[in-house]
């Protein structure tokens, strides 16, 4: 999308340089779940972009009540356990229309922990159970600031319940990450697909 002016977008009209950041998603990189321990992205996070979006599509847990969760590591470790803070909330819909809330889920965010993020709880295994959603990291590369991050997540919970989850927060590092990995916290990612985009 391109500067509005009385309804002219002027890069389309050349009255700006072309190299001027428009905020287009480049798709970098996707991989595909096939009963996998994890799916990791292990190159591509680099100071190229700013920001990254990771969109998970159709991830269904091969064990039930399964969290869905990720982290990050930097330089080629794989360890993936950089300390984090962060907040998880959850809006909760039953099936039968018999119970609805908002609220707040202090079981699942991390005070300077390094434990793997929870982005989708308790999962359904069923077979048309699956979570979709999205992790947006915010300046991995930068070496003077934390790296932000939040998440939006789609799916039903075991006991027939619609949830909407969202978990933020930051990496408290000044090191530059350079991968991420999703995983689930019991049985593998039986199947799904998750995309990772650069943001301009």
């Amino acid at each position: 999308m391109g500067v509005i002016s009385n309804g002219t977008t002027l890069l389309d009209a050349g009255a700006l340089d072309s190299g001027i950041a428009t905020g287009s998603m480049t798709l970098l990189s996707t991989s595909t779940a096939s009963s996998s321990a994890t799916i990791d992205f292990t190159s591509g996070i680099n100071s190229t972009y700013k920001e990254y979006i990771f969109k998970y599509t159709d991830i269904h847990p091969q064990t039930d009540t399964a969290n869905f969760s990720f982290q990050t590591d930097i330089g080629t470790d794989t360890n993936y356990n950089v300390t984090c803070t962060s907040t998880f909330f959850q809006a909760i819909h039953a099936e039968g229309d018999g119970s609805e809330e908002v609220s707040y889920n202090s079981g699942n965010e991390l005070g300077q922990a390094d434990d793997f993020q929870i982005i989708a709880e308790n999962a359904n295994a069923d077979a048309d159970g699956c979570i979709a959603g999205f992790l947006h990291l915010y300046e991995p590369s930068n070496t003077s600031k934390v790296k932000h991050f939040n998440t939006n997540s789609e799916y039903n919970q075991a006991g027939n319940l619609c949830m909407n989850v969202r978990a933020a927060g930051y990496f408290n590092t000044t090191t530059a990450l350079t991968r991420v990995r999703f995983k689930m916290s019991s049985g593998n990612i039986d199947a799904g697909t998750i995309k990772m985009y650069g943001i301009k």
